[in-house]
């Protein structure tokens, strides 16, 4: 049985969104603040061991239905018209069922149609007002002021508002049976991993992290339904802690009570009960939690204690004691599980890069030794959800498990799946590009608030002294964003438009205009010029941003007339060569707009006409290129930093930090 999809209502920053789960792991990434752990904990409460929701788990939106509510209820109005308008949270499930169908167990009770090729059904939860209760709700509501009614509202929500539970039938939703929670969880096995796993202040204390979680493994093996083997395991483990009792027991039990006073010493009337008396119990989880240290193994006379290896190793290690404890613990219910999910936060905490990205790997091949070694090759129904902040995690994932949760608006989060923008078969080619684009460069695209696109090395090694002078000189904040940078030459920017456009991400492309003249003869050719001489523009990024669909290379015409409306697409800008103010002269790459933008810095002050100046811009450029753009700009990033930025990125610049954001449709869309 797997879970197809989840919808989510009310819950915190889900105020009404769907994500889809992969079969078998799905990973959550996305800015901060996004909704990420909203996902987790509404699992954790409606299906885990917390199982009470409270006044603000509501999404912020919904709060004003209370009051209208509550004012329906003072016109007298029908219970179930005031009931209609009182927020629910609610968290439905789409189950696919299919492996399944030669054994239902406890899945028969969830299933309401009859149809024999239908295997799918659907769970909703509810956190809603319990029946009857809508006089009670409004009955000792304080109204006089929004602080005392919404006082009174948290108040009767925490007493008054239960989780139900319904099975409902996916072709018609008003067949649902109302059912007892207990059954979700004979269904379901449900458990979470924590972002914070206690490791970073174990250093110095004796009862460790690593010896808490194999108590917890010997607890499952100790349960009446745990695998044979496993099971024989903990009892001869329980063998030795008896023995241990019967000695305790004896001399040591007399030795302890020496040592307690009796009562009558305190001098205290009413004191004269019996004498003192200490027993010493022992239990096997106890002293496997609390009194033992898990040791990494040497040789044979030389052992390390778990806190002597670094926060990385036991950061991995724990996770996968706790993956496996879970493990055994689905197969020690009394009842199997239909369906096992596991949430993971963050496991990126403390592993460096490389470990991150085989770990995120790995989950899959983790499943498949459990199912061989200790479960006889029987499926083990797990489904892995992994939220991160990692870029080496992010990356590495393939496309079809990514669920990106976006900040639409303060208190609202949108999730967007990547696969569905790629699914096409056009897009195949740029989908590859990036994932081994991404793969390789461990963009922060994912986590970014700003993002810039840029050429090459000369414009990454300029930027940051770029954005200083344009904060400087606008007033603004660009060096205080979040701003992810990635370097793509213009051939291949196309590629990351419809990425950029799912992560509605404001980008700034800052591209060339790669100014080519057009010459025919027995083979048409296409040599770089300066602009004011061009026929056509070489930059395959500038042709699909305009979706000009003319065969070869763009007409540079149709390029360099476009208004700087046209030049915003949806989220995202491009910045190409324009000529400085009050001149015309243009550049046909980031070197000679740099040039043209510091005529004075080298020697070109004087030049009065335009498509001169032009030209000795180009032919420095050239010489630039010849030499090395790495050193040219290392030389005014660093030596020479008194210059002019050149205008067009400027230009840029200044849409990127505008709060209000220009858009527009794209082609595709109109």
């Amino acid at each position: 049985m797997k879970i197809v999809d989840i919808q989510i209502k009310n819950f915190r920053l889900l105020k009404e969104v769907s994500i889809s789960l992969n079969e078998i792991s799905t990973l959550i990434v996305g800015r901060n603040n996004s909704g990420k752990t909203s996902l987790t904990e509404i699992f954790r409460s409606l299906l885990g061991t917390k199982k009470s929701l409270r006044f603000e788990d509501f999404n912020i939106a919904v709060l004003p239905k209370f009051k209208e509510a509550y004012e329906l209820y003072e016109s007298k109005a029908e219970e179930s018209e005031i009931r209609e308008l009182l927020p629910v949270i609610e968290l439905k499930m789409k189950i696919n069922y299919k492996d399944n169908s030669d054994s239902y167990g406890i899945l028969s009770s969830f299933i309401l149609d009859l149809d024999p090729d239908q295997f799918e059904t659907e769970i909703l939860m509810q956190y809603v007002l319990s029946d009857g209760k809508v006089n009670t709700f409004f009955s000792n509501i304080e109204n006089t002021t929004d602080f005392q009614f919404y006082k009174s509202v948290k108040e009767n929500i925490t007493n008054l508002y239960e989780t139900k539970v319904y099975a409902v039938d996916p072709t018609d939703s008003n067949n649902r049976v109302l059912l007892e929670h207990s059954k979700l969880n004979q269904l379901f096995r449900i458990n979470f991993i924590n972002a914070q796993r206690g490791l970073d202040d174990e250093t110095h204390k004796p009862n460790d992290v690593l010896g808490k979680a194999l108590g917890s493994i010997f607890r499952s093996a100790s349960l009446g339904n745990a695998p044979d083997e496993f099971k024989t395991k903990s009892e001869e483990i329980n063998k030795v802690v008896k023995t241990l009792q019967i000695e305790i027991d004896k001399d040591f039990k007399d030795n302890v009570n020496l040592l307690l006073p009796t009562l009558s010493v305190f001098g205290y009337p009413g004191l004269h009960d019996p004498q003192l008396t200490a027993s010493t119990l022992l239990d096997a989880k106890s002293i496997l939690q609390s009194n033992t240290q898990v040791h990494y193994q040497k040789n044979s006379f030389f052992t390390l204690p778990e806190t002597y290896n670094g926060l990385g190793s036991r950061n991995l290690i724990y996770i996968l004691l706790q993956l496996y404890e879970f493990f055994r613990n689905y197969q020690s219910d009394e009842s199997v599980p239909k369906s096992h999910l596991i949430f993971i936060e963050e496991p990126e905490a403390h592993l460096h890069p490389q470990m991150q990205e085989v770990f995120i790997r790995q989950l899959s091949e983790i499943k498949k030794v459990f199912e061989s070694t200790y479960n006889e090759g029987k499926c083990w129904p797990v489904q892995f959800v992994v939220t991160t902040h990692s870029t080496h995690i992010a990356n590495e994932a393939k496309f079809d498990t990514v669920r990106y949760f976006l900040s639409k608006k303060e208190n609202e989060t949108e999730i967007k799946d990547l696969s569905v923008v790629f699914k096409s078969g056009e897009n195949n080619s740029d989908k590859e590009f990036l994932h081994k684009y991404l793969t390789l460069t461990k963009s922060d695209l994912y986590f970014a608030d700003t993002a810039i696109l840029i050429e090459g090395s000369t414009e990454r090694i300029l930027l940051p002294e770029i954005i200083k002078k344009f904060d400087i000189s606008n007033s603004r904040e660009l060096r205080n964003k979040y701003l992810s940078v990635v370097e793509i030459g213009g051939a291949y920017a196309h590629h990351f438009y419809k990425f950029l456009d799912f992560l509605e991400l404001k980008t700034l492309v800052v591209t060339d205009l790669d100014c080519s003249k057009k010459t025919t003869g027995e083979k048409t050719s296409y040599q770089k010029s300066q602009c004011s001489e061009a026929t056509h523009s070489t930059n395959s990024g500038l042709k699909h941003w305009f979706n000009i669909t003319d065969a070869g290379y763009a007409d540079i015409s149709r390029i360099i007339t476009k208004s700087d409306v046209e030049k915003v697409v949806g989220s995202r800008r491009i910045a190409y060569q324009v000529p400085e103010k009050g001149k015309t002269a243009m550049g046909r790459s980031f070197e000679d707009a740099f040039i043209l933008a510091n005529r004075s810095l080298f020697n070109l002050e004087e030049e009065s006409i335009e498509s001169v100046a032009e030209k000795k811009a180009f032919d420095k450029a050239n010489i630039i290129g010849n030499d090395s753009k790495a050193n040219f700009a290392i030389m005014y990033a660093i030596d020479e930093t008194e210059w002019n930025i050149p205008h067009y990125i400027t230009e840029g610049l200044l849409w990127l930090s505008d709060e209000t954001q220009i858009t527009v449709d794209s082609e595709e869309d109109k």
